[in-house]
């Protein structure tokens, strides 16, 4: 059993029901959107969102209903986001496998994103709870407005570490930290569970996206399924070398930013910013911040008693720092 099954344990047959409630919220009377669906279904990821909100519903209570309608909803908007990310990057791969995009062109995913996020609204309506409708409304605010800042700040080149941290917790960390909060409203809505698995999930959160900052430098495409150095290529900065531009002599500076800027990014000239930043100690401040955030997740959860729940989630957590794609 991988690491991953191991973290799943608890909740296996939780993950049946929420299984029901993600396909039919994508059936269709449309072939091509069942098509397509299909497509998404075969070629889904590690579905850390809903495992998220379905071990924080079983840390916190039982999982009902709702529990398994929210860990869909949450599954779809992902998806929806995907989607449309892949459009903006005009990425031709995900998870080593063609993009909705490449397979449908820009038309066809723009529309099928736009189902996907209708289908996400229905769950969130169905689930009749003020309190989640207010928390996920809040998180589709932030998710767009996260992306937006991070297209403006590459335009400008200039983005501090304090913007970039604010940037991904809207980005990534507020969807991963709503999918736990939700475990909480979905089961007992008590404030002390919900603060604690927020903190939770946007420590992981922040976690994550700082390891897939790594990735883009130090991962290859085999492993990751993305194109190696794709934020670099697309002028994204990222935290390895905004420490770097903030921590560095001007020679030092304008050698990388001479490097980071060239048109044509070959394999040698990433390279070249790798061993640069790596020089510089940009991966090390960020492997130490991802360590860092990971230490705060688990801290947030320390109050519940142990369990296999319990154990899961920190197991998932050590699973983002060690995971290789």
């Amino acid at each position: 059993m991988n690491e991953l099954e191991t973290i799943k344990a608890p909740i296996k047959e939780d993950l049946t029901y929420f299984e029901t409630e993600f396909k039919q919220a994508l059936n269709s009377d449309v072939k091509l959107i069942n098509s397509i669906s299909g497509f998404l279904v075969k070629n889904r990821g590690k579905r850390i969102r809903p495992i998220l909100t379905l071990l924080c519903a079983r840390l916190c209570d039982t999982p009902s209903k709702h529990s398994y309608k929210a860990a869909a909803m949450m599954e779809l908007l992902h998806v929806a986001t995907l989607i449309h990310d892949d459009i903006v990057d005009d990425a031709k791969m995900r998870r080593g496998k063609p993009s909705i995009k490449q397979v449908w062109k820009n038309k066809i995913s723009v529309l099928m994103g736009d189902f996907i996020l209708s289908k996400a609204l229905i769950n969130m309506v169905n689930l009749k709870n003020f309190d989640a409708l207010d928390l996920i409304s809040q998180t589709a605010e932030k998710l767009s407005a996260g992306e937006i800042m991070q297209i403006e700040k590459s335009l400008t080149r200039n983005m501090p570490k304090e913007v970039y941290y604010d940037m991904i917790n809207q980005k990534t960390a507020s969807l991963i930290a709503a999918s736990c909060e939700l475990g909480a409203i979905t089961t007992t809505n008590d404030k002390s569970d919900r603060k604690s698995t927020f903190e939770y999930g946007n420590n992981l959160g922040m976690a994550f996206q700082i390891k897939d900052d790594l990735f883009d430098f130090l991962g290859s495409e085999n492993e990751t399924g993305k194109d190696s150095g794709g934020d670099v290529k697309k002028n994204m900065i990222t935290l390895p070398l905004i420490f770097c531009l903030e921590n560095s002599t001007i020679s030092e500076k304008k050698k990388l930013k001479t490097l980071v800027r060239s048109k044509k990014k070959t394999n040698s000239n990433l390279r070249e910013i790798n061993d640069l930043i790596s020089e510089l100690g940009g991966f090390d401040y960020s492997k130490n911040k991802l360590q860092e955030f990971s230490d705060k997740a688990v801290a947030a959860i320390d109050g519940y008693d142990d369990s296999e729940t319990k154990n899961s989630l920190i197991k998932l957590v050590e699973f983002n720092v060690s995971r290789l794609k």
